[in-house]
């Protein structure tokens, strides 16, 4: 630790930060544009000039006070960037004096000269470092009276990023990122002075796996993604922490929703996990959360209401003996819910067959964040079940016509997208589903249970790297409806019922802990679980992997790895640095 002065104010920060940095730890913010923690330091948008000084010493080499025994310090004759300037011992660092005012009022009246007033029509209007600034930090005056600079707009980058030059700040966070991360550098600056702008490799794209990460590090409206572009403002939007399930990297995120519609993902900082960054495939995994849902369960295809499924599904299984019923488990379920589900088979259902099907996709595992395992809970169920069966669409056949099945239930909602999985749902068995989509086996199941999806159900994951992580749903369901109004945004929380904003698709659907829940007790259990935190309790004091955790522990350390205790629990680095600024997004 090294001991430093900001605005005469002494604070204790961590050796090796730069100013901005070590600013930060202690909850002050130094504006900026270019420096972004995961990136190398340009220093070229000048936003973070600060004065740095030292305490004076005298020709013995002693520390010099003036009259008043106050320490004399002597300050740079010019300003220092922040973001290129480590802290020190003693140093002396002001970020709010006259002089650095003036040089954040300069810095902001020549970045707005050639700026256009896009902001009515800009998708980063709301979160924009520039808006931000330019209220809090510019004078408000211009004296820039000729033409602006004309430049190229919505030039295509690739599949799922434009470019606006006219926007463009030139802080290179892009141009960077595109080297640095992505492995890709085919983004560069060209020409000089107000006519630079940034220039994509002739005859390439800027098509790699992590592309969208730059219109997040855009601190302007210049790159957006074309998948949101023009959807809605941010602040007619709620946005909640999640994680993500597309592989088993879980990466932290948030959802941002509208008229109970996922609209984007966009990644959340976790320096254990994803740190800053989401590949593009998870950021446009949301369709089946929006479309084509199963918003109540069916019995024979048929709507019905949630005590007539549960009894169809307890007749079913007491039709068939425990020794002819298979169940396929979900890594894509919760924590809960599988631990539930051990708890139906190993107790209720004693005698059971059991098993699970892998998602492996090697070809599309790198360095960086993406992982072969396209589930999230994988890991969940190796560390909840002691053993089980891992399934192929072929020896499941076999495994079915070997043991006689009679009934299979199902508990993967993804098990439609395994190829071959129809001449499973041939065979003349009965079947029980949960399902969060119409498909193939929602169509075929004698009962479907209408599942929640992640975005709509509150529980835990253990993503391929031991790391247990809790979230809390996005959506609103016949389930949650209750208390899901503190979380909405101002649109949906006060929108009427003919409201046309306000016309979504009302879902009766259940967390699948809940469901098993309910089966259970129809047969031989008495369980009373109330949430998902009462089966997560349990857990915790059942299984030896999840020992001591908590769903205040999980959030206040974004997630523990699995083994960790209280005193040797690895907290993030420093505080949660805003790549976007949102403003009143849930008020």
């Amino acid at each position: 630790m090294v001991n430093i002065y900001i605005d005469d104010i002494k604070y204790s920060v961590q050796e090796g930060l730069n100013i901005i940095q070590a600013a930060q730890s202690v909850g002050i913010d130094v504006p900026h544009f270019c420096w972004h923690p995961e990136l190398s330091v340009s220093g070229n948008c000048r936003m973070c000039l600060v004065e740095t000084g030292m305490h004076a010493k005298n020709p013995d080499g002693s520390f010099a006070f003036d009259e008043n025994g106050e320490p004399k310090v002597v300050y740079m004759p010019k300003l220092s960037i922040a973001c290129g300037t480590k802290v020190s011992e003693g140093m002396r660092i002001r970020v709010n004096s006259q002089k650095v005012i003036d040089a954040q009022e300069a810095v902001m009246e020549f970045i707005l000269i050639n700026h256009p007033l896009d902001c009515p029509i800009c998708d980063e209007a709301g979160q924009c470092r520039l808006q931000e600034y330019s209220f809090t930090k510019g004078n408000g005056i211009s004296r820039f009276i000729e033409e602006k600079n004309h430049k190229a707009k919505r030039v295509s980058w690739g599949p799922n990023v434009l470019y606006d030059g006219e926007r463009c700040i030139s802080c290179s966070r892009c141009i960077r990122f595109s080297k640095e991360f992505a492995d890709q550098p085919v983004l560069s600056f060209t020409n000089r002075g107000d006519r630079v702008t940034i220039h994509l490799e002739e005859g390439k794209e800027f098509d790699n796996p992590y592309s969208m990460n730059v219109v997040d590090i855009c601190p302007v409206g210049a790159l957006t993604s074309k998948d949101f572009r023009f959807k809605s403002r941010v602040w007619d939007m709620s946005f909640n922490d999640s994680i993500c399930n597309s592989c088993a990297r879980s990466c932290n995120i948030k959802l941002g929703v509208r008229n109970n519609k996922v609209l984007r993902i966009e990644p959340r900082q976790n320096n254990k996990v994803n740190r800053h960054w989401m590949c593009d495939r998870g950021r446009l995994n949301y369709e089946a959360i929006n479309e084509n849902r199963l918003i109540a369960p069916t019995v024979a295809k048929q709507a019905t209401s949630w005590d007539n499924a549960y009894e169809a599904v307890a007749n079913l299984l007491k039709e068939h003996k425990a020794s002819d019923v298979l169940f396929i488990l979900s890594p894509f379920q919760t924590n809960e819910a599988i631990f539930l589900s051990n708890k139906l088979i190993k107790e209720v259902m004693k005698g059971s067959h059991y098993g699970h099907f892998e998602y492996q996709r090697p070809e599309d595992a790198d360095n960086k964040l993406r992982v072969a395992e396209k589930s999230p809970n994988q890991t969940g169920i190796t560390r909840l079940f002691d053993k089980d069966n891992i399934f192929t669409v072929e020896s499941l056949n076999d495994y079915i016509s070997k043991k006689n099945i009679k009934l299979l239930y199902i508990f993967d909602t993804n098990l439609h997208n395994v190829q071959g999985i129809e001449s499973v749902l041939e065979r003349k068995i009965d079947i029980i589903a949960h399902c969060t989509n119409n498909t193939i086996i929602s169509n075929r199941a004698n009962v479907a249970l209408a599942s929640a999806s992640y975005a709509e159900t509150e529980g835990t994951m253990t993503n391929f790297q031991q790391i247990v992580q809790h979230f809390t749903p996005a959506l609103i369901i016949g389930e949650n409806m209750r208390y899901m109004g503190l979380k909405m945004s101002r649109l949906d929380k006060f929108g009427a019922d003919n409201d046309r904003w306000n016309q979504h698709e009302k879902r009766d659907l259940r967390s699948d802990w809940r469901i098993i829940q309910a089966i259970s007790n129809k047969l031989s259990a008495t369980w009373s679980y109330t949430n998902a935190e009462d089966v997560f309790n349990e857990i915790t004091h059942i299984n030896p992997n999840f020992k001591n955790m908590t769903y205040d522990k999980l959030d206040k350390y974004n997630g523990i790895k699995i083994g960790e205790t209280d005193s040797n629990i690895i907290a993030d680095e420093y505080k949660p640095y805003k790549t976007n600024l949102m403003k009143c997004t849930n008020c």
